[in-house]
């Protein structure tokens, strides 16, 4: 008999009873699928609007904006919260009422309901992309991102409820993880768009980097999070990053050089048109470097499973085809206009606007 069979039942370490909001579909879906296989968790809670296809959980189809949410997660130990629009091409004003109140109404609920932990996912970007950054940025350094109408902006103000959250109830453990750049199937942003583009934008005085975290890296950091392995803020991403000389390599796209304030001033003027999805501020991420440095993760012995170079390849893989000229992406017949021309809006800018005024005058 060994040692450990006479250690009574009561004295051995309880598993926890996890929750997954947003679990029908995208990250969520993905990280539920592996949590219902792992012997680490007593049981796992799927909550969404709609039940999803993962039979393993235990669904509970509610809204996670609800106030009565409380009442649904009594029973659960750890919340990873993965419900979020975070889509380029939503209303700006509403995917951020959605994403606080989400956010705020999660962290509360949790608190009220004794939950132990929750995860939460925002992105490397709060720390800013800037010429000067250190490559790469340490976990601690400061959250430099300017606050605009875009994603990132959303995150920065889901962090800062996170902070005021852990000041307001001191008994609740809040894990925040920080991706670089994800791609994947089925993922879609202003970063992976950038590679849609006729041509690489680059500024004059500053060679991009690029890091990538692949979404099965980002899933297996979650569950270490979930399970207590990775606390605080954690930055996700593959060791290393990409010299602009190999992403035109691999890519087999070259490079449009601009000055800086032409590039950020033009594309300011056309999100202000409407002509462009994402604020000016996005433009910072795919010609300055934000790469960081894993530390949390590495020394509690995680690796990710995707180089640089891999996750880039399948990236470019995912691409099908489309073309996308400053975030937009153009109907077959438009971008044939543009494609031999750059993704700022000096280079596309007319092809857009006639798009656009198009379905203006519909």
């Amino acid at each position: 008999m060994q040692s450990e069979d006479l250690v009574p039942t009561s004295k051995r370490p309880r598993r926890p009873v996890v929750a997954v909001t947003g679990a029908a579909s995208g990250l969520g879906r993905e990280l539920l699928a592996r949590l219902v296989t792992s012997a680490d968790f007593r049981r796992v809670v799927a909550i969404d609007e709609e039940r999803g296809d993962i039979q393993e959980a235990t669904w509970r189809v509610l809204d996670v904006r609800d106030p009565l949410l409380a009442n649904r997660i009594s029973d659960i130990d750890v919340v990873v919260h993965l419900a979020g629009d975070y889509a380029v091409d939503s209303d700006p004003g509403e995917r951020r009422a959605y994403n606080l109140r989400a956010a705020q109404t999660v962290l509360t609920a949790s608190a009220a309901a004794r939950v132990r932990r929750v995860v939460l996912v925002t992105s490397a970007m709060v720390y800013g992309a800037e010429a000067d950054n250190d490559v790469p940025l340490a976990e601690d350094a400061p959250v430099a991102a300017e606050p605009d109408t875009g994603v990132v902006g959303d995150y920065l103000e889901i962090e800062a409820l996170v902070r005021r959250s852990l000041r307001s109830h001191p008994g609740l453990e809040v894990t925040v993880l920080r991706p670089a750049a994800v791609v994947g199937p089925g993922v879609d942003t202003v970063i992976t768009r950038h590679f849609e583009s006729p041509r690489l934008l680059t500024v004059k005085g500053c060679a991009q980097r690029w890091q990538f975290c692949h979404i099965d890296d980002l899933v297996s950091a979650l569950e270490l999070a979930a399970k207590g392995v990775v606390t605080g803020v954690a930055a996700v991403g593959c060791d290393g990053w990409l010299e602009l000389e190999q992403v035109e390599e691999l890519s087999g796209i070259r490079r449009f050089e601009l000055p800086a304030g032409l590039t950020f001033g033009t594309a300011q003027r056309l999100h202000r048109l409407g002509v462009t999805p994402a604020p000016a501020t996005d433009l910072h991420y795919v010609v300055y470097p934000w790469v960081v440095d894993c530390t949390s993760l590495r020394e509690a012995g995680w690796k990710p499973a995707w180089t640089n170079e891999a996750a880039f390849k399948q990236l470019l893989e995912l691409r099908e085809n489309r073309t996308t000229v400053v975030g937009r992406r153009l109907p077959v017949k438009e971008a044939t206009l543009t494609a031999a021309g750059a993704t700022v809006a000096v280079i596309g800018t007319a092809a857009i606007v006639r798009q656009v005024r198009k379905k203006r005058r519909q």
